[in-house]
């Protein structure tokens, strides 16, 4: 009889093992792709919201990127072929910026640019879904997006509220993999607990802290770190799932120090620029 209990024991301690030392793999990438952020200082292209510029730009400047806030028509294509990402966020639409937003999406693809779609408040209106749809076919290296965004791209009714989830990222992870395998693509969907997949693989990402949600803009800031890991990580299953710790990590470091979400602005900046490797690698914590 102990025989034959022993076997399933021993199964149980080898996959406890290998899913700890993948936890460690996983971790020490979060602070090579940093390093290499850090170290090769990519331009990122952003073209988001009149609400998030300062935040975002600010969030790339401290991770080590350079960060571009160029929207006009006129210029858009030009400076995708010049950038090493794009980040594409329809959070204030108009028609002059949806069309920049074409033209710089097909720059980047020519230009074999990797580039990121944030479907802000997909599922909300018409014009926001069609727009986020129309892009997501244009074939983005990454969308992200919060459940409800994500639940709307793939075509259920997950109930929106403006821009704000009413849903938890795990409700949305079976779409969010039948959207990435649709579209041939990576779905990153935020939230208590941030999920990243290519439709076969799943990265879990446990970083992060309530109070960040009480900062406006954080899922915009998580989009713009995704496209600057993308620049330095051809994996995209993993740049993102990276770029999400290092901001998670960050905001838990920022709410130690923080008395609410004013002060937590400011303190997430210095996080973000100051993470080292022995912190990175000691709490980034992916599965």
């Amino acid at each position: 009889m102990k025989e034959e209990l022993q076997e399933p024991v021993e199964v149980e301690a080898r996959k406890r093992t290998d899913e700890e030392e993948l936890a460690v793999e996983l971790s020490a990438g979060v602070w090579e792709s940093l390093k290499a952020v850090r170290e090769r200082s990519p331009l990122v292209h952003n073209i988001t919201n009149y609400v998030v510029m300062n935040n975002t730009a600010n969030a790339l400047l401290a991770v080590g990127a350079s960060p571009a806030m160029v929207h006009a028509r006129e210029e858009v294509a030009d400076f995708a072929v010049l950038s090493q990402a794009l980040v594409v966020n329809i959070g204030t639409l108009s028609p002059e910026w949806v069309e920049g937003m074409r033209l710089a999406v097909h720059a980047a693809r020519q230009a074999r640019v990797p580039w990121v779609l944030d479907p802000v408040g997909a599922g909300a209106t018409r014009y926001r879904s069609a727009t986020s749809a129309e892009l997501a076919r244009q074939a983005p290296t990454v969308i992200r997006g919060n459940a409800s965004e994500v639940l709307a791209m793939a075509g259920e009714a997950g109930a929106s509220r403006g821009v704000d989830s009413t849903q938890s990222s795990e409700a949305s992870l079976e779409a969010a993999r039948g959207l990435a395998s649709r579209l041939g693509t990576v779905v990153a969907v935020t939230g208590r607990t941030d999920y990243v997949t290519d439709g076969s693989r799943v990265v879990a990402v446990d970083n992060g802290h309530p109070l960040m949600a009480r900062v406006t803009g954080m899922g915009c800031t998580a989009s713009a770190l995704v496209g600057a890991f993308l620049a330095v990580e051809p994996d995209a299953v993993l740049a993102a799932a990276r770029a999400l710790s290092v901001l998670g990590l960050a905001g838990e470091l920022a709410a130690e120090q923080s008395k609410g979400p004013g002060s937590l602005q400011l303190h997430l900046l210095d996080a973000l620029y100051t993470l080292d490797e022995a912190t990175v690698r000691a709490r980034a914590r992916l599965r």
